[in-house]
């Protein structure tokens, strides 16, 4: 039996235990892995948490924390653990620094870094960062005061309990003491991840360019990857080329759920209600990848004949073809396009994404089984620019036949700025960090969407922040789209598809509609309603009547 867990409410769909140590928690994440319980979808592993995504239909909240509670705490795992031996220049600017917080040398520092024995915790922050937690109890190092802008590529880095290794150039707070070659991330490699959870980690002095993995299955050698084969996209009879892509076009799909693991959250379109709509109209299945336009603005030249269809934010479609004569659409409805066509959509009105399906599809590159651009991981295709050429599926090979009726349903209003909507919030799982002025708060009064908005979260501005009952920050734990992660400043950050998996700040709610979340523009202002006015943190599952629907 595996003992003294928490349980909180993430979100409708997301159940957070906590349990009381790092230790535990890796004995939990092993055991749920094992037990393959029925209804769980994902797993995101934390320094005390684990959180669970799991299927209503399937399973709820309650009857999942039973099961937890009754699963054996095993604490092995029956497959040999992964190893793997890094080797390390140890000149970190940080060095020094380091040493003299923990009263060492730097000598004795590298000395036991390589001695103790780490093991990957869990990831987060970046595709391929591994929180590695050591034996040595000597290494408990706080983070710097001020965060670097830019940490390099391979830097080997300390803080608070664990190690890490940067597997790409970014910001960070971490205590830099050396660096490293080896390849952390690398989708030609089988994990792409070098540390995933359960991967013991030795660290020794390098004397050359080398990374070693003790492991018969890896697959690290160029001869041993295979490259997948790129579609020519110039070279298609059918095609787009960008004339203007607005703020921002991606191509998107629903998103590579399963690879939290390994540090990569499942992104994909915003509004998935909004793609899928677009890919009913035209004959797609609801999962083939189409265009992410933020703001409006875009323009398109056509190759080839097609139906394309529009969702999503409000704003004028038209198509001027070859010859001159224009052509205007609605948004909600298939509509051809010949050769020599140009397709343009003006600035968005209601909403801030819109959506662009065409039948048969896009052909571009696929990172981890998807199609979906991370704007944090730097995952898929990367945004599209002026003169980019893009190829489209044939139109014949979309499963089914254009039929209108099969995208009605998805219109829905959507506020524009200066506007107040009210939006459904599922309170959890950290409202005990805020005092209960602060729920009111939350509850009480109206919030601003704020500039400071993108794909990884909307920053939300309210004239009285958030009152926390604690100071600090948690102890790294999994986030959900849509939570309301609160900072110091009491100003809340809901979180969008992109976001970090993992953060240190606490979450006092989630949104229940994340799609229209996605679309809600700068001046929107937002009023928080609760079903259950009751509900807070200190409630355990079973006390809570939301989880089970």
């Amino acid at each position: 039996m595996i003992d003294n867990l928490d349980f909180h409410t993430a979100s409708r769909r997301h159940l957070l235990v906590e349990c009381p140590n790092l230790a535990s928690t890796m004995h939990l994440h092993q055991a749920l892995e094992a037990a393959e319980l029925v209804g769980v979808d994902e797993l995101v592993p934390a320094a005390r948490t684990v959180l669970i995504r799991f299927n209503p239909a399937r399973t709820s909240a309650p009857d999942l924390a039973d099961r937890i509670r009754g699963l054996e705490h095993t604490g092995t795992d029956s497959a040999e653990p992964r190893e793997v031996t890094i080797d390390v220049h140890y000149d970190g600017e940080d060095l020094t620094e380091v040493a003299d917080l923990l009263s060492l040398s730097t000598a004795e520092v590298i000395t036991r870094h390589q001695r103790a024995s780490w093991q990957v915790a869990f990831s987060g922050f970046a595709p391929g960062f591994g929180y590695l937690a050591g034996d040595d109890p000597i290494f408990d190092v706080p983070r710097r005061s001020s965060p670097r802008t830019r940490v390099p590529v391979g830097a080997v880095a300390l803080a608070g309990e664990f190690t890490g290794v940067y597997p790409r150039a970014s910001p960070g707070g971490w205590q830099l003491i050396g660096r490293t070659d080896a390849t952390l991330w690398d989708l030609d490699r089988e994990p792409p991840a070098l540390f995933v959870p359960g991967t013991i980690v030795t660290f020794r002095e390098a004397k050359r360019e080398s990374v070693t993995v003790a492991e018969a299955s890896a697959k690290s050698s160029s001869s041993q990857k295979e490259t997948p084969a790129q579609p020519d996209r110039v070279a298609s009879a059918h095609a787009f080329t960008v004339i203007y892509p607005g703020l921002q076009l991606l191509i998107q799909d629903l998103g590579r759920p399963g690879f939290a693991a390994m540090g990569v959250s499942s992104a994909g379109a915003a509004d998935r209600s909004a793609l899928q709509a677009a890919n009913r109209l035209v004959g797609n299945a609801e999962t083939t990848a189409g265009l992410e336009n933020f703001g409006g603005g875009a323009k398109l030249a056509i190759a080839g004949a097609g139906v394309a269809a529009v969702t999503g934010a409000y704003a004028s479609i038209t198509v001027t073809s070859a010859d001159g004569a224009v052509f205007r659409h609605h948004p909600g409805e298939a509509f051809s396009l010949d050769n020599g066509d140009e397709l343009e959509l003006g600035m968005t009105e209601r909403g801030t994404r819109a959506y662009i399906a065409f039948r048969g599809g896009i052909e571009t590159e696929i990172a981890l089984g998807s199609a979906s651009a991370d704007t944090l991981a730097h995952l898929g295709p990367a945004p599209l620019e002026p003169d980019t050429t893009v190829a489209l599926g044939r139109p014949e090979s979309a499963p089914h036949l254009v039929d209108p009726a099969r995208g009605s349903g998805h219109e829905r209003h959507l506020p524009a700025p200066g506007e107040t909507i009210e939006m459904s919030v599922t309170l959890g799982p950290r409202g005990d960090w805020f005092t209960s002025a602060g729920v009111e708060t939350l509850l009480g009064q109206e919030w601003t969407v704020t500039h400071e908005s993108d794909r990884v979260g909307l920053r939300l501005a309210g004239v009285v922040p958030l009152e926390r009952a604690r100071t600090g920050e948690l102890p790294s734990e999994g986030a959900v789209t849509g939570a309301l992660q609160v900072p110091p400043n009491g100003q809340p950050v809901l979180f969008g598809p992109d976001h970090p998996l993992t953060g240190g700040y606490p979450i006092i709610a989630s949104v229940d509609d994340t799609d229209l979340a996605a679309q809600l523009a700068p001046g929107v202002k937002i009023r928080f309603v609760t079903d259950d006015p009751r509900q807070n943190d200190a409630d355990h599952t079973h006390d809570s009547p939301e989880n089970g629907h």
